[in-house]
């Protein structure tokens, strides 16, 4: 069996639980509304955009600009961010620890996310800093499931495709890291993650 030398993980829904809904379902308590603003008012392309560098106080603007009578739940997002952020998922979280104690493994993190609201997540997770590194999209000023980023990650950290898993919750993310040689394994939940791990000797 192929003896694999790096994992690199994905953060937000695979280690750390982010979810916008901990603000806007207080806000809207109405399921059909919700799903409305999200699609039409700051739908998830206008977040990845500012997971790819984009300024947030310019990109809370621009929607505004648009739509000037949300105002108010536009400039939630952002400024509100932090309660979006929940705990860690320390059932994948205890799986990371067994990667980085083994001394035959890199372990790096790989993450879609703003360089402005980054550094918030740092320093509430303890965890973040086992890394041997992390890549930040938003400092990159690219994201997944662009090409450049992941060729940055194994660049930077000098992984070799054919040696390296990848863990994310986002299937297209996967798709461009296996397009690129890397080893993709689809993160459903901490219990389906430990398996797969398991079954390429992992842990």
């Amino acid at each position: 069996m192929k003896q694999f030398k790096n994992v690199i993980f994905d953060l937000g829904g695979v280690l750390i639980d982010w979810n916008p809904d901990y603000v806007f379902k207080d806000v809207f308590n109405n399921a059909e509304k919700l799903a409305w603003f999200y699609r039409e008012i700051c739908p998830m392309d206008w977040n990845e955009n500012q997971d790819a560098g984009y300024p947030l106080a310019q990109a809370t603007a621009d929607r505004v600009a648009l739509y000037p009578q949300y105002k108010e739940w536009i400039e939630m997002y952002y400024g509100r961010w932090e309660e979006m952020l929940g705990d860690a998922i320390q059932e994948t979280v205890e799986l990371l620890r067994l990667c980085v104690n083994n001394p035959n493994l890199k372990v790096i993190a790989l993450t879609n996310w703003s360089a402005e609201t980054f550094p918030v997540a740092f320093k509430k997770f303890d965890f973040l800093q086992w890394f041997e590194g992390i890549v930040v999209s938003g400092e990159e000023k690219t994201r997944k499931p662009f090409p450049e980023i992941y060729k940055i990650s194994l660049s930077r950290y000098k992984l070799e495709a054919n040696e390296t898993v990848f863990v994310d919750d986002n299937l297209r993310n996967i798709k461009a890291a296996e397009a690129l040689g890397i080893h993709g394994i689809h993160f459903k939940n901490p219990l389906q993650l430990s398996g797969e791990l398991k079954k390429i000797n992992i842990l």
